[in-house]
């Protein structure tokens, strides 16, 4: 069986991800050392204590997520959840890599370019090939949804690709016209989708003053789901690991209403 040292796949997967250009809410990269060489791995969405647990049951070496641990503001104390996740990680050597913001915005690999491939989105590009983004970080992406006529439309297509039924701020029958998008809880990021001169968003969450805004500017929110919206990157990342090195690399997508 194919193996590689810890060390050399956190340095790859930091250099693929370019983590050190973000200021992040988390750690991104090791954030558990476990064992110093790595035969399998499971990628999934949010290091769980149930992710960890069908780690521990396939003989896995760690777990790649972009939802990890150790978040700004968060109680620092080593008590209940958190001691349980930390627990098991401890008790079985596992590593635990994650990959926050930086997941997020990779061109290729990352959660707003695969949600653009899951739902058939058409990115505007450069003249070097980069996607338009705007926005914080430059999360936002930009383009178009070719072939989908009205938001109606667009709400049955991610529907029946993301397997949830999404939540629509806005006037379904209008054309959905310049689209934006950020997976995962980007619902305050709305108004600089506008400022770039979008008149739908695509994101993971809804807040209170999304359906206002909305309503405000003749424009329409849609909220397709935290965990459905960012299946993808991880799903992808731990694809390339697997391809790069030749190990083994399961992704769990695990059960999330969110």
């Amino acid at each position: 069986m194919s193996q590689i040292q810890t060390q050399e796949l956190l340095q790859w997967l930091d250099q693929t991800l370019e983590s050190a250009r973000f200021k992040d809410y988390c750690p991104n990269g090791l954030q558990v050392e476990g064992r110093p060489v790595i035969r399998h791995l499971i990628s999934g969405v949010t290091a769980s204590e149930a992710l960890l647990q069908e780690a521990v049951a396939r003989g896995a070496d760690g777990v790649l997520v972009h939802h990890g641990w150790f978040w700004r503001n968060e109680d620092a104390r080593i008590r209940g959840m958190k001691k349980r996740r930390i627990g098991l990680a401890l008790a079985h050597d596992l590593n635990l890599l994650a990959y926050h913001l930086p997941l997020d915005a990779h061109p290729t690999l990352g959660n707003n370019a695969q949600l653009a491939r899951v739902l058939g989105l058409e990115p505007e590009r450069g003249t070097d090939g980069a996607p338009h983004t705007c926005g914080p970080d430059k999360l936002i992406w930009l383009g178009q949804a070719p072939g989908i006529r009205t938001v109606a439309e667009l709400e049955a297509r991610i529907a029946e690709r993301l397997q949830r039924q999404p939540v629509i701020a806005g006037d379904r029958n209008q054309a959905p016209g310049r689209i934006a998008w950020c997976t995962g809880g980007a619902q305050g990021f709305f108004e600089a989708a506008l400022d770039a001169g979008a008149t739908t968003f695509i994101t993971g969450e809804i807040s209170e003053p999304s359906a206002h805004i909305a309503a405000e500017n003749g424009a329409v929110f849609i909220s397709a789901g935290h965990h459905a919206t960012e299946r993808y990157g991880a799903l992808a990342l731990g694809q390339a690991v697997a391809e790069q090195f030749g190990i083994r690399v399961d992704f769990i997508d695990l059960p999330n209403p969110a």
